[in-house]
């Protein structure tokens, strides 16, 4: 049988991202992201709900997302749901689905919904892609088009 796990996700950071390090030194980061849907209902009113999400995301891509994101900046995630089980402090046993990136690409013009633009370098080592003016998304918002 066929299986496929893909997630991709665009929203906003609804807090600073948490980097942390294993013992073993690598670097983890959580990013928290709210993604937003907006429909219209049976008697036509325009209605929104919000999706809150985990991604998790690691080593240097980590690094990067810690240094130059935080609450309120929009992201472009790809990546596949992961499962995680333990035992809480009181023994109970937690379960919880998140997103594990393999991709995290920063959107906007650069600059903008952050306090330092990324440099070029930031954004190959985050994306994996070279850095252009296509990277950065969210122009039409700049040309006062709505998408």
């Amino acid at each position: 049988m066929a299986s496929y796990n893909k997630v991709l996700l665009m929203g906003n950071l609804t807090k600073d991202p948490e980097l942390r390090y294993t013992p073993s030194g690598a670097a983890v980061a959580n990013l928290r992201l709210a993604v937003n849907r907006r429909y219209k209902d049976k008697n036509q009113e325009l209605k929104e709900e919000v999706c809150f999400i985990t991604a998790v995301v690691w080593n240097k891509q980590a690094e990067t997302c810690n240094q130059y994101l935080h609450k309120g900046s929009s992201v472009f995630i790809e990546g596949r749901l992961q499962s995680r089980s333990w035992e809480d402090n009181t023994g109970a046993k937690r379960n919880v689905i998140e997103v594990r990136a393999e991709r995290v690409q920063f959107l906007g013009a650069p600059g903008q919904g952050r306090t330092q633009a990324a440099p070029a370098e930031a954004i190959e080592e985050v994306s994996g892609e070279p850095s252009t003016e296509s990277t950065w998304l969210g122009e039409s918002e700049a040309d006062g088009n709505e998408s």
